[in-house]
């Protein structure tokens, strides 16, 4: 089918409304924010209380999960493409729910650490197969539609993440949080088991065996263009958890404002969720791949912009917080314009095998992701400095590597992902 073509929604799936189900998608998708946001006010606390000699390591807190999450990816594919994409959700959110009962317990930062990898692993149900579960319904363009919809929730709902995270932390402690992971999750799994039906009938399903797997799993990795998509959701994953590792720190740190942190992040947060509804309203018209393009170049030219009058010193004092605030927006923006985009991209070819193409992508850009972004947060100074730099690297190879996609396109140049 073309690109922007619509697949037809099985009759036996209508049951809700598209924007029920866009709803439902996003509050799925919402618990992975909601899982790393709303930890953001808990790190000086964490840090305090279990590695006060090394408080940097508390953001590891944010990345263990990512970790976990990615891992969980190579599994939750392909069990949603052999026992259906609501069983495999209903799944991992029991585990998250388990493991999170375990964080709120935990005695050490080494088993908080490993109780929120679990939590991950848990949680990558919710994240990849409800991508899979939008690619049964609908495809090309308008699969990128609802996944900006949906992507507006990935955002938005990490702005007021922390706000709500601040609150649970202020009237029950740091470890309260986790109770309110336990209840989210069990609002979105039962909302899908009450009113969505299944999207992958067992006619369609594949057995859970070695050889189909490793079949659709060479498939995947064989595609060029679909391995260039993945390397750029892992720069573009790796600098957003880069930000999100440090952003607490340098507040606080840096800007002296750890206690409006909640209130700055939820404003910023609530500004750069425009666009998703930016490209919801351009992506039908102007393309996926047109409009990654131009965000990761405005992105690259921005971070250089501010790189460059950082280590000039031309910045007066009174508005080195305005500048870092305004371009910290611009890295959420951004997302909202590429990643719904490059996950349409990526399992376009891909229908006949959703869950795996899901998984594949999700895992490597994931784990990846925690490989760029770990060490940024880590190398922390005291200054914005090394969070920076690691935006412009990633926005410029992103960039180039989005350019290098229309060559390594087979389908003729006038294509309908490129206008």
């Amino acid at each position: 089918m073309s690109a922007d073509s619509d697949a037809p929604v099985p009759p036996a799936a209508r049951r809700v409304s598209r924007a029920e189900f866009v709803a439902m998608m996003a509050t799925l998708f919402a618990t992975i924010a909601f899982s790393i946001d709303a930890m953001l006010p808990a790190m000086p606390e964490i840090a305090a209380e279990l590695t006060p000699d090394a408080p940097n390591r508390a953001q590891l807190v944010l990345t263990a999960f990512v970790f976990g999450m990615g891992l969980g990816t190579f599994v939750a594919g392909p069990l949603s493409d052999a026992i259906g994409r609501k069983a495999t959700i209903t799944g991992g959110i029991a585990l998250y729910i388990i493991a999170a009962f375990a964080a709120m317990q935990a005695p050490t930062l080494e088993t908080l650490l490993a109780a929120r990898v679990v939590q991950g692993v848990g949680a990558a149900a919710s994240r990849i197969v409800s991508i899979a579960l939008v690619r049964d319904l609908f495809e090309g363009r308008r699969m990128a539609q609802i996944m900006s919809f949906v992507m507006m929730i990935f955002i938005t709902f990490p702005a007021v993440a922390p706000f709500i995270g601040s609150l649970v932390i202020d009237a029950f402690g740091w470890r309260a949080i986790f109770g309110a992971f336990m209840v989210f999750g069990l609002v979105g799994t039962t909302w899908l088991n009450i009113r969505q039906p299944e999207t992958l009938p067992p006619e369609r399903r594949l057995p859970l065996r070695a050889k189909p797997l490793w079949a659709a799993l060479r498939e995947v990795l064989s595609n060029k263009l679909v391995l260039l998509y993945i390397v750029v959701l892992t720069l573009g994953f790796g600098q957003m958890f880069g930000v999100l590792s440090s952003i607490q720190q340098i507040y606080d740190v840096t800007f002296d404002k750890a206690e409006t942190f909640p209130l700055w992040f939820m404003a910023a947060g609530l500004i750069s969720g425009g666009g998703t509804v930016v490209n919801a309203s351009l992506v039908v018209r102007l393309g996926m791949r047109r409009l990654a393009i131009a965000a990761y170049a405005t992105q690259t030219v921005i971070s250089a912009a501010l790189f460059m009058a950082n280590i000039t010193g031309i910045i007066p004092p009174a508005l080195a917080f305005p500048v870092f605030y305004a371009w910290s927006i611009t890295v959420f923006f951004m997302a909202g314009l590429t990643f719904g985009n490059l996950n349409a991209l990526a399992l376009q070819p891909m229908g006949h095998i959703a869950g795996m193409a899901s998984s594949v992508v999700g895992a490597i850009s994931t784990v990846c992701a925690v490989l760029i972004a770990a060490p940024i947060g880590l190398a922390f100074d005291g200054t914005p400095a090394p969070l920076m730099v690691g935006t412009l690297i990633c926005s410029g190879a992103a960039w180039l590597l989005m350019r290098k996609s229309r060559e390594a396109d087979p389908a003729p140049k006038k294509t309908v992902a490129e206008h």
